[in-house]
This record gives C-alpha cells, structure tokens and sequence, in this order.
C-alpha cells in the first residue's frame, strides 16, 4: 500500500537545559512519500531529526513505526529499524577512500573474512553509477570537492537499504545537473516504496520533489498540508508567521570609486587571466558552474592560496597579499562556503568566534576586554537574530544557519570594508535570507564593496549589480544584472555561443 502510515511522531517534546526545543510537536510519514519538513532556523527540524535517528532522546511523546510503538534510544537502532539520515553537514573520513567511507563499519570481506577491497570499490561504483555521479571510489575523500563529498554522503545512506530516508539540505552543495540526478534518484526510491523525509531552505525545491509538507516554528508544530494546496507565499508565512514583501530588497546605494582591482591573475592551471574590478557601494556577482574557478579566485584574493602571477590593487596601491592575516589588515573579510571546516573553530564559543578577526581590537598587552567583546558580540547576536541561550554558547552546539550567522558577524566585527561572500545565504531559511539581503543593501549603502559568489542564479540576479560568469578558470562573461537573465547566465557558464 504506497499510502501505509510507516512513521508517526505525537506529542513530541524535548527539553534542554534552560531551552524548550520541541514542544508537543507532530509529525507523519507515509510509505513511498517525500515528507518535507520545513521551518526558518531554530524551528527544532534538526532536533527532531536527531530524536528520529536516536543522537538526541525525547523528553516525552510516542514514536510509532511499522505499526509498533518504539523509544530510539541510538544510532544504531535506528539503522536497524531501517532509518538512514544524510546530515547537511557531512560524517566522512577524509583520509578514507569513497568507497571505504561508504562501507565504513559493515566492510565486504572473502571468504576468510578478511576485507576484500575489490568488492568495497565495486559495490560502491554501483551505487555511485546509480546516483549518476562519475566519482572513482579509489579516491581519497580528501581530493574530493563539496558538492562531490555530499554525494559520497547520499551515497553512503543510500548503501544501507534504509525504509526511511532523511535528507537535511540534501542539494546545498550540488550543481543542478548534480540535482537532477539526486531527483530522478528520489522518485526511483518512491517508486520502491521508500519513504523520505526531505529538509530543505530552497523552496522551488520542495514543489518539486514533495508531496506533503510539515511547518514548524519556534519548536511548535503549525501544520501540515498536501504541496500541491498550498502557495509559496503561504508556505513562507506559515514559517515566519509575518509577510515578506520582497523576497531580494531594492538598494539604494551609490556605487562610488574603485576599492579593489585585480589584473592578469594567474595560479597554476585553476586561474587563467583573470581582471576585473569593485567599488563602493557595488555588488558584484561571480557566477558559474562547480569547479569553474570561482572559490578559487576568492582563496587567492585572500591569501590562502598563492599566485603564480598579476598584480591586486586595493584602494589604488598595489599590494601584496601573502596570508589572510595581510588581506584581512587590507580591511578585506572573506565567508567561507564551508562555514564548518573552514569558518568556524566549533568547540569555541559564539563570543570568541565573532570576536577572533578583531581580537587585537579586544585586548591590550596581551589581556583580553571581555566587557568589549560581550558587548560586541551581543549587537551581532541581536542584529542577526542568532538564536542562543548565552554568548558562551558553543557553537558546534547552534543550527546549522545559525552558525552561518556568527561567520557572518565575525567579518562584520572586523570592520572589513571589502567583503567576498561565497555561497552566503546556503543553509539558511527563507526569513533568515532576506535578513541577510538587507543587511548586504546597508552594507553598501555605507560604501562597503561586496564580491558574491553564489550558486542560486536568482539571488545573483535579485542581489548584485554586475555578473561576471566563470569557465575552466577564465572570466567567460560580465552582464549588467538588470540587462542579463539566468539563461543567458547558464549559458556563458557552459561555453555556449552568443550568451554574452
């Protein structure tokens, strides 16, 4: 029966020290359905996910799957009741192959029960091959790029012949192409009778893949509905409980002298003679496909990875800019795409990481003002509207959007007046973006210049003033946003003539 009842939530509550994260929350899930689950950050998606998977216990309420009413109290049981999660941040062994990374813990072995390393790569090239995805399980996770290890994740799910399926931000790191190929896998597994439950800021995404969807907010259950009864905008104020006027906010910003220019870069085979420029109070987009380049170009403009030639000229000098320590002294700030690995130290708390850029500001002989740094880190915690119990907060401990939000408010505190975002709205909801978009829009309107790289073609078109578009490492393209259109976009990103 493809409209069995497989999985029912009632009454769920879940209680932490000083915070109610779910509060009589409901939820429901039918064979052979794609169940999106959605709400802006800190709604408690991810902390019922985590009592679903057994990593967090319920403080009260009734679990019923398959009939029989069941308490998960690990990981482990709830694999073995067929619950497979694919966490929005990845659970991979760099050091591992792909293929050992998807058998970790249930390794193929012969017959003497050794491990037999010819059937960990085969099994794992099918299910990669079914996934459509052209990744050799002989290689290091390591080597491999974002988007590239989310698939190994969905990989590695996918390998454990799950019944329930739980994908948390599943696309934020893919390609469409990478995307269409997760779909047609997603309906191939609906067709199998596999139930899913689907977490996703992207809302275009969710009618396209959902059936049914669930809102929660504030840790409350709100509703739920069939995806083709209910409007975008309905959705969105289901979520945010207030209207969005504008989903990309008009700017009123002057764009003012040149701030930063860089001319005939070069590093090894990744840049190719890159020139362009930036001004005060100027948006400026870099599109294109994965691996065109555009991180890339970022990392070099920062100092994380040197160039083999070309000159940056910021604020009409020329300089030289050898680590991120010089770049961010130049009043340069950089936004990792991976806020995990790279943008955040998540055993310190929210206070230290939005005060270290700036942490000479904060101290005197070596002695740290934490009156200063509280009251600094307070005005981005409000402004931002970070949800935390206190400004000690770990923050391996905040959603992942919120996360997203102290990486912003670091380079916010670090007074830069030179800004490259890369893929800064990713993980984070529909209300939280467009407080993402206004606050760029002040930025600017302060004189600030703003480099945004960005895999979402209609926020590069609602947010930026021009769009140069990267291929194989060369500036393809630059359009006026108002002039140009995502076709035009995707087609000088694929090489194909007359996009510009």
């Amino acid at each position: 029966m493809a409209n069995k009842l497989i999985l029912k939530m009632e009454h769920i509550r879940k209680q932490f020290p000083g915070v109610l994260a779910l509060d009589d929350v409901h939820f429901e899930l039918r064979k052979g359905e794609v169940h999106v689950l959605c709400g802006e950050n800190g709604a408690g998606k991810s902390t019922l996910i985590k009592i679903l998977s057994g990593t967090y216990h319920k403080t009260s309420g009734q679990i019923t799957i398959f009939d029989q009413e069941t308490d998960i109290s690990n990981p482990k049981q709830a694999q073995e009741l067929g619950i497979g999660v694919i966490y929005q941040e990845f659970n991979l062994i760099p050091q591992l192959s792909v293929g050992e990374n998807i058998f970790l813990g249930r390794e193929k072995t012969n017959q003497f029960g050794v491990i037999d390393h010819k059937k960990i790569f085969n099994g794992a090239q099918n299910i990669l091959r079914d996934l459509g995805v052209d990744i050799n399980a002989n290689r290091l996770v390591k080597d491999l790029g974002v988007a590239q290890q989310q698939m190994v994740e969905i990989a590695k799910t996918l390998s454990l012949d799950a019944k329930i399926l739980v994908m948390d931000e599943p696309t934020s790191a893919l390609t469409d192409r990478e995307i269409t190929g997760l779909f047609t896998m997603i309906r191939r597994l609906k067709n199998n009778g596999v139930a899913i439950i689907y977490i996703s800021h992207r809302l275009e995404e969710l009618f396209e893949i959902g059936d049914r969807v669930t809102v929660l907010r504030d840790g409350k259950y709100i509703g739920t509905q069939k995806i083709c009864d209910v409007s975008k905008s309905e959705l969105i104020r289901m979520m945010v409980n207030r209207e969005l006027k504008a989903q990309y906010p008009k700017r009123k910003s002057t764009i003012g002298k040149e701030v930063l220019r860089v001319e005939h870069l070069n590093r090894s085979d990744v840049l190719k003679n890159i020139n362009f420029s930036v001004h005060r109070g100027e948006i400026l987009g870099i599109a294109g496909l994965l691996g065109s380049g555009r991180t890339e170009l970022a990392r070099a403009i920062f100092g994380i990875d040197k160039i083999n030639s070309g000159q940056i000229i910021i604020k009409g000098k020329r300089r030289k800019i050898g680590s991120p320590r010089s770049a961010i002294n130049l009043g340069i700030g950089y936004l990792t795409e991976d806020r995990k690995t790279q943008g955040l130290i998540m055993q310190l708390s929210l206070k230290n990481n939005i005060s270290l850029p700036s942490i000479k500001r904060f101290s005197r002989f070596g002695i740290i003002n934490n009156g200063a740094e509280d009251r600094a880190a307070k005005q981005y915690v409000k402004e931002l509207r970070i949800k935390t119990p206190d400004l000690n907060q770990k923050v391996m401990f905040l959603s992942g959007g919120n996360q997203q939000k102290v990486v912003f408010s670091k380079w916010l505190c670090s007074k830069a007046d030179i800004f490259i975002f890369d893929e800064p709205t990713r993980g984070i909801d529909v209300g939280s973006k467009v407080e993402i978009y206004q606050l760029m829009n002040r930025l600017t309107e302060e004189g600030v210049a703003i480099i945004m790289i960005s895999s979402e073609l209609p926020e590069i078109l609602g947010m930026c003033d021009r769009i140069l578009v990267m291929r194989q490492g060369e500036i393809n393209s630059e359009f006026l946003a108002e002039e140009t259109t995502q076709e035009k976009i995707l087609q000088s990103a694929l090489g194909v003539s007359g996009a510009a």
